[in-house]
């Protein structure tokens, strides 16, 4: 097995320049030529960054390449991640993974037969700051984990996204365009969801594009933004989420977890770095000094960010034959949990989940280092 796997990226959209800017700090993975149906898109990437610019088909078949990333949108994830894989190709898909368990089994099923692996983004919660909190949750230093509170709210990206039309369409929302962030990493913090509740709405019928060449346009709203939901761990902790592109400002933490022995306040999951703070029984908080880890570090104007490093994970482990943490497993369990939380809004029921995972191995600074290029 080489050392390094061929990458090409289906989807050369927004996030795919930062797969291509990220991606060579890596050692396990290089990026090789990407394929968009907008063939003008591809090859302005492909100039951007210095790779080949092919047709899907000629991605799909091309012999140096090991991984296709799937950066298309949500709605195409499954049919596009499918035919990477029914071309021999190890696949690696943006979130959210798929749209329906069932699409998510039969990927895992194909990938099976065929030896491949299967992982999906998001790849946050390996950042230094998240798996810090993993670290003092592990040591116990808040014991028990009982209950906690997480809320991602804005009024949405309408005013900055040119194209913002797929988000508030089935398939987007703030629950499937932004919670993998957060429950991933409860997931990586406290382990498999068990049951979920929620209440859902939608805070009006259409929103109106704020920038680029279709400012002024106003674009159909399908979907619900304003979920608050309930969410019952195996473990027995209990944790409430709001999700909301309803809400013009607030004053909530991004995320808290509270333990038997004291509470331990994350920063936003969206990003790799941020603050980390403790508050033992004398209610004190604390900041805890970070730790040296590799994907805590500022590395670009807007703080630490190590996208992409899922991926080298994932190719590190099919080099050297071991699990990785972006797993189809975790990310098919996000998935149930989030579509739960969709249909517990629609029917006002409890929804138990049909999956459950381990949590992710943790990422201590040793072997985030490893990942770096030299």
């Amino acid at each position: 097995m080489a050392n390094k796997l061929g990458v090409g990226i289906i989807g050369c959209g927004n996030i795919s320049a930062a797969y291509m800017r990220l991606a060579p700090m890596f050692n396990s993975i290089e990026v090789r030529a990407c394929a968009d149906l907008n063939r003008e898109a591809s090859a302005a990437r492909a100039a951007e960054f210095g790779l080949r610019d092919l047709s899907i088909d000629e991605l799909l078949a091309a012999d140096d390449i090991d991984i296709i990333v799937n950066l298309t949108v949500p709605a195409a994830h499954f049919e596009v991640s499918k035919s990477i894989l029914e071309a021999g190709k190890h696949a690696y898909s943006e979130k959210p993974f798929v749209l329906s368990v069932e699409e998510g089994k039969e990927l895992a099923a194909i990938a099976k037969a065929r030896n491949l692996y299967v992982g999906s983004a998001p790849d946050t919660f390996m950042g230094g700051a998240h798996q810090l909190a993993r670290h003092l949750i592990d040591k116990g230093e808040i014991g028990k984990v009982i209950a906690g509170s997480c809320h991602v709210m804005s009024h949405g990206m309408e005013d900055w996204h040119p194209n913002p039309d797929f988000f508030f369409q089935p398939g987007g929302g703030p629950v499937l365009d932004l919670a993998p962030y957060y429950i991933t990493n409860l997931v990586n913090m406290i382990g498999p969801v068990k049951r979920v509740a929620a209440l859902a709405t939608k805070g009006s019928d259409t929103r109106t594009i704020g920038n680029g060449p279709r400012d002024g346009e106003k674009i159909p709203v399908d979907t619900p933004t304003n979920i608050h939901a309930l969410l019952e761990f195996e473990n027995g902790a209990t944790i409430t989420m709001s999700n909301s592109w309803d809400v013009w400002a607030h004053r909530h933490a991004e995320m808290e977890i509270y333990g038997a022995e004291g509470s331990l306040f994350v920063p936003d999951p969206n990003f790799f770095g941020g603050d980390v703070e403790l508050a033992k029984s004398d209610g004190q908080i604390n900041k805890v000094p970070m730790w040296d880890h590799a994907f805590a570090k500022p590395n670009e104007e807007d703080g630490a960010n190590y996208r992409t490093v899922g991926l080298a994970d994932m190719a590190d482990a099919i080099i050297h034959n071991r699990p990785f943490r972006c797993s189809i497993d975790l990310a098919l369990h996000v998935v149930d949990v989030m579509l739960g939380i969709l249909k517990s809004g629609e029917t006002g029921e409890f929804v138990a989940m049909t999956t459950s995972c381990t949590r992710p191995a943790a990422f201590n600074p040793e072997q985030a280092k490893s990942l770096l290029a030299d």
